[in-house]
């Protein structure tokens, strides 16, 4: 078995059959997904592996062998750390950097927590805005909170991707990574 420690913190796309993306595991997960020859390796990562008898391409994207059926869920589910990352760390008020989550319509009066009442706010907006609607102090909001949705926020949830994956996650291409392709 090669020694894969150094890159334990390293992630690998799994790809299904007909490379449909299916989820992130580690390296060292994906590394027996293709020893075992369950998978192959896609696209290579940073890095060699060596073992005793042979030497192998660290792995950043493995498709399965065999196709296997997943059921999914339908919705991505809502956390602190996924409001921040959908709405880019950024308040949903001022655009200033965000501290804290806020209910657009206040719980207080009934408010759902939901992906289309919460957003993500600096202090000082949501300690103004207390228990107040945007509306009745004339703000607005710089995007409509709706849930997210993609290929990406399935498989990925808030984590952020590896750019080389952006062929299968259907992600806008890196703009250093099109800098190099020039």
């Amino acid at each position: 078995m090669p020694d894969i420690r150094p890159i334990v913190g390293s992630s690998a796309l799994v790809l299904n059959a007909t490379y449909e993306p299916l989820c992130v595991v580690s390296v060292r997960r994906a590394t027996i997904l293709v020893l075992t020859a369950k998978a192959e390796c896609v696209s290579d990562g940073d890095g060699i592996l060596h073992s005793v008898h042979t030497n192998l391409p660290v792995p950043s994207v493995v498709r399965l062998t065999r196709y296997v059926k997943v059921p999914y869920r339908t919705h991505v589910g809502l956390s602190r750390r996924a409001i921040f990352a959908r709405d880019g760390g950024r308040c949903a008020y001022c655009r200033g950097s965000a501290e804290t989550i806020d209910h657009v319509f206040p719980r207080s009066r009934g408010g759902l927590h939901a992906w289309e009442n919460v957003v993500a706010a600096c202090a000082k907006c949501n300690h103004s805005k207390g228990d107040k609607t945007p509306a009745e102090l004339g703000w607005r909001l710089h995007q409509i909170p709706a849930a997210p949705r993609g290929v990406a926020w399935r498989v990925l949830g808030h984590r952020t991707p590896d750019p080389r994956w952006a062929d299968w996650l259907d992600l806008p291409a890196a703009p250093a990574l099109e800098a190099e392709a020039a």
